[in-house]
């Protein structure tokens, strides 16, 4: 359990990605990149004592209030964000590249940059196959 409680599915939590990605502007230049996203549903979670019975009642919840909101057409969504950071701030770093793919990105230094919405608007029938994301707005 976190210090705001255990989230109410997978709806009402924001996300990012645990990974830094390398992508090639338009100048031909190697920036670096981590990804957020924050819920539209807005932020919901139980307390310790619902956790406790939920988990013990339907594990599954999460994915099945996620699934039930898909199939009722209450698609869920999310604002993407994107960090950048360029070669030159990676190489300023004084502990190396590596640690830029490892830890978190202060976003006074590397403010969030708002590139999208993403919806999940069906539910896939192989999740390593099938791409359910729709972006509405599209990189400037």
């Amino acid at each position: 359990m976190s210090d705001r409680g255990t989230p109410y599915g997978f709806r009402h939590m924001h996300g990012f990605g645990s990974h830094t990605f390398s992508m090639i502007n338009d100048k031909n230049e190697r920036v670096w990149v981590e990804f957020h996203f924050k819920t539209k549903q807005g932020i919901k979670n139980f307390t310790d004592d619902e956790a406790t019975k939920m988990a013990g009642e339907n594990p599954d919840f999460a994915q099945e209030d996620l699934c039930n909101a898909i199939e009722n057409g209450d698609f869920p969504k999310w604002t993407m964000y994107m960090q950048v950071m360029t070669e030159e701030q990676a190489q300023k770093n004084s502990d190396g590249i590596l640690s830029i793919l490892l830890k978190v990105w202060f976003q006074g230094d590397f403010p969030l940059i708002e590139i999208g919405e993403m919806e999940l608007n069906e539910i896939p029938v192989n999740y390593f196959a099938h791409r359910t994301v729709l972006f509405t707005k599209q990189f400037n």
